[in-house]
C-alpha cells in the first residue's frame, strides 16, 4: 500500500462516517427530547382531563429508557469514528511535505510529553538525540496504548538489543507492517487506558502474598448455604420449629467469621487493579484476535494464555466476580447478603483468581508491551516504505558503521539532505568542521539515532545501513548545574569520563561528540581534545566530533589513516547566507560567525 493513498482514502471514509452518526445523534437528542415531552404531556392528560389511565405514563418512560440507551451506543460508535479519522489525520501530517519538524514529530503520548517520565536518569545519550520529550523520536513512533507498551518502546530506544533480537523484532514488525486495521483499532480504544493504567500497581497486587490454597473452602461455604437453605425450608414444611435452621445458621456464622479476615485481605485494594485488568482487556482482546506469521509474535501470543484461555476471557471471569462484589452494596439485597455468605464466598472466589491467575499478570504485561512496541514500529515501516532494515554484523565482527544516504526521522524529506557515513575497520574517527548552522550537530544526531532505531529493530531512514552491536554516547546537550554547582565543562568532562569507561571495558562504542571541550581556552581544548579522542580511538571506539575551531582538525592528521576531515559549507547569496548541507571532504576554510551577528543587526 502508499501509506499517503491509504490513509487519505480512509480519513475520507472515517469522515463520512463521522457526518452520518452525527446526524443520527442529533436526531437521538430530537427524540429523547420528544419523548421527555411525551412522560410531561401524559401525566397531565391522566391526572387532569384523565381521558386515561395513569398506567401509559409508562410508555414514553420507557421509550426515553430506550432512547437513552441507544443514543449512549451511538455517541460511543461516534467517538470511535472520531477517533479513527484523528489516527489518519495525525497519519497525514507526518506524512505531508514540507512540514516543520515540530509538527512533523509524530503522535502524542499519553500525556502529551513524548515519554518525557520514561526518560533514564543520567542516560548517555537519549536527550542528546531527542528520543524522550516533546517532539522526540518517542513520540513520531509511539502508538501504544498502555503504559507497559510506552515503557518497553523507551526502553528499546534507551537499550541496545542483541543482534539475535533485533532480527527477531525485524521479522515481526515485517508482519505488522501491512496491518493497519490492527493499528486502527488499537488507536479507537478509549483513552482512559493510557491514561489510567498502572502496570506496577497491577503487578504489586498481583504478587501479594495470599494463604496457601484450601480448595474445600471454596466449596464449603457453598455448601453450608445451601444446607441453611434446606434445612429452613424442612422445618416450615415439617413443622419442626426454630431450632434446626438456628443451628445451620450459627454453624454458617462460625465459618463466616472465621473466614472474615482471609475474605477481607482478598478484597482489599482490589478495585483499581480489577479496574485497570478491565480496561487492558479492551487492547488485548484486539490482539488476540490476530493470527500473527512471525515466530517471535507467535511465541508472544502463546505467552498470554494461562491455563489455555486468554487474558480477557480470564478478566470477564474477575469483572463478573467484582459485579457480584459491589450487589451487596445494594441496601435491598445487603441482608441477604449476609444470610447467603456473600462476601465471603466471593471473596474466596477472588482469592482463588489471583492466586491462578496473578503470576501471569506480569507475563501478559510483557507481551502486551512488546507486542505495542513492535505494532509502533511497524507504523513506522509502513509510513516509510522505502525504509530498509539495516543489516546487523554479529559482535565479534569490531565496531562497525556504514550508513549510505542517513536521513533524520524528525525532518521533513523536503529539509533533510541526505549524507553518507562511514566508520569501522580502519577509519574509527571523522572529525566534522564547517560554519554556524551549517549541520553539524545533525548530522551527529541523524547517525545516533538511525543508530537507535536499527538497534531496536526498527527500519532506518537511509539508502542501506550495515551496523554491529554498539554502544552509544553523546555529549550534544551538556548542561550545568545550579543545584549542583557544576559548570558546563565539569558536565562535560564527566560525561567524557563515562564514555571513556565503556570503552576500556571493551565494549563496541560509538561515540558523538559536539563541540568538545569548547567551555576552556584553545590551548587546554586542543590537548585535551586530541588526548581524548586519542584514547577513545585506542581502544576501539568509533565516531564523529565537531568542532569551529580549526586547531582541533589537527588532531585527525596526528592519527592517520584512522581519523578523516570533514566538512559543511555555506556561501552568501544576495546577502543570505545560504547552506546545502551536503558533508565534503577535508577541512572547511570559511567561518560565517560575523556574517550571522550582522544579520540580524549586531554592529560587528
Amino acid at each position: 500500500m502508499d501509506p499517503l493513498e491509504e490513509y487519505s482514502s480512509r480519513l475520507e471514509e472515517r469522515l463520512e462516517t463521522v457526518g452520518r452518526l452525527r446526524g443520527r445523534e442529533e436526531r437521538f437528542s430530537t427524540w429523547r427530547l420528544l419523548a421527555g415531552g411525551g412522560i410531561l404531556a401524559a401525566i397531565w392528560i391522566s391526572l387532569g382531563p384523565q381521558w386515561f389511565a395513569p398506567i401509559w405514563i409508562f410508555l414514553p418512560a420507557g421509550l426515553l429508557i430506550v432512547l437513552i440507551v441507544a443514543h449512549a451506543r451511538l455517541r460511543e460508535e461516534l467517538a470511535q469514528a472520531e477517533r479513527a479519522a484523528d489516527f489518519y489525520q495525525r497519519g497525514l501530517e507526518r506524512l505531508g511535505p514540507g512540514k516543520p519538524a515540530e509538527e512533523e514529530g509524530g503522535r502524542p503520548s499519553s500525556k502529551d510529553e513524548g515519554g518525557l517520565d520514561l526518560m533514564p536518569a543520567g542516560h548517555l545519550y537519549a536527550s542528546d538525540l531527542d528520543l524522550l520529550g516533546p517532539g522526540s523520536v518517542f513520540q513520531l513512533l509511539s502508538s501504544a496504548r498502555t503504559r507497559s507498551g510506552e515503557e518497553t518502546l523507551a526502553g528499546w530506544l534507551c537499550r541496545p538489543a542483541p543482534p539475535e533480537q533485533i532480527r527477531a523484532r525485524q521479522e515481526a514488525v515485517q508482519d505488522m507492517r501491512p496491518r493497519l486495521d490492527l493499528r486502527e483499532g488499537l488507536a479507537v480504544l478509549e483513552a482512559e487506558v493510557q491514561e489510567r493504567c498502572d502496570p506496577s500497581r497491577l503487578v504489586a497486587w498481583a504478587s501479594r502474598p495470599s494463604p496457601a490454597a484450601t480448595p474445600l473452602l471454596g466449596l464449603l461455604a457453598p455448601l453450608l448455604v445451601l444446607i441453611t437453605l434446606l434445612t429452613t425450608g424442612v422445618s416450615i414444611a415439617y413443622e419442626l420449629g426454630p431450632w434446626p435452621p438456628l443451628l445451620a445458621l450459627l454453624l454458617q456464622a462460625a465459618f463466616g467469621l472465621a473466614m472474615r479476615k482471609r475474605a477481607l485481605g482478598a478484597i482489599e485494594g482490589i478495585d483499581e487493579p480489577s479496574r485497570d485488568l478491565e480496561l487492558l482487556s479492551k487492547v488485548l482482546n484486539r490482539l488476540e484476535e490476530e493470527a500473527f506469521e512471525s515466530d517471535h509474535l507467535q511465541g508472544l501470543h502463546r505467552r498470554l494464555m494461562t491455563d489455555e484461555k486468554t487474558p480477557s476471557q480470564h478478566i470477564e471471569r474477575l469483572a463478573f466476580l467484582m459485579d457480584l462484589l459491589d450487589s451487596r452494596r445494594n441496601q435491598m439485597f445487603a441482608f441477604f447478603a449476609y444470610l447467603l455468605l456473600w462476601t465471603t464466598q466471593v471473596g474466596l472466589a477472588l482469592e482463588h483468581w489471583r492466586r491462578r491467575c496473578g503470576p501471569a499478570i506480569a507475563d501478559w504485561l510483557e507481551a502486551l508491551g512488546e507486542m505495542e512496541a513492535l505494532s509502533s514500529l511497524a507504523g513506522f515501516a509502513f509510513e516509510n516504505p522505502q525504509a530498509p532494515f539495516p543489516e546487523v554484523l554479529e559482535a565479534d565482527s569490531g565496531p562497525h558503521f556504514e550508513g549510505v544516504d542517513l536521513r533524520h526521522p524528525l525532518l521533513g524529506s523536503s529539509r533533510c539532505v541526505p549524507n553518507s557515513v562511514h566508520l569501522g575497520h580502519e577509519l574509527r574517527l571523522m572529525v566534522v568542521s564547517g560554519s554556524n548552522m551549517s549541520g553539524k550537530t545533525t548530522l551527529l544526531r541523524t547517525v545516533g539515532v538511525n543508530a537507535v532505531l536499527a538497534l531496536a529493530g526498527a527500519p532506518v531512514l537511509a539508502k542501506s545501513l550495515r551496523i554491529s552491536p554498539l554502544v552509544l554516547g553523546a555529549t550534544l546537550r551538556v548542561q550545568d548545574s545550579l543545584q549542583e554547582g557544576k559548570s558546563r565543562f565539569y558536565a562535560e568532562i564527566t560525561r567524557l569520563r563515562r564514555i571513556f569507561e565503556l570503552a576500556q571495558q571493551g565494549r563496541p562504542l560509538l561515540f558523538l561528540l559536539d563541540e568538545v571541550l569548547h567551555g576552556t581556552n584553545s590551548h587546554d581544548r586542543a590537548i585535551g581534545a586530541e588526548g581524548v579522542l586519542r584514547a577513545l580511538v585506542d581502544h576501539g571506539a568509533i565516531g564523529l566530533v565537531t568542532t569551529h575551531d580549526l586547531a582541533l582538525a589537527k588532531v585527525a592528521d596526528s592519527l592517520g589513516d584512522k581519523a578523516a576531515n570533514v566538512h559543511f559549507e555555506d556561501h552568501l547569496e544576495d546577502g543570505t547566507l545560504v547552506f546545502d548541507h551536503k558533508l565534503r571532504p577535508g577541512v572547511t576554510k570559511k567561518s560565517n560567525a560575523l556574517d550571522l551577528m550582522r544579520s540580524v543587526g549586531l554592529k560587528v
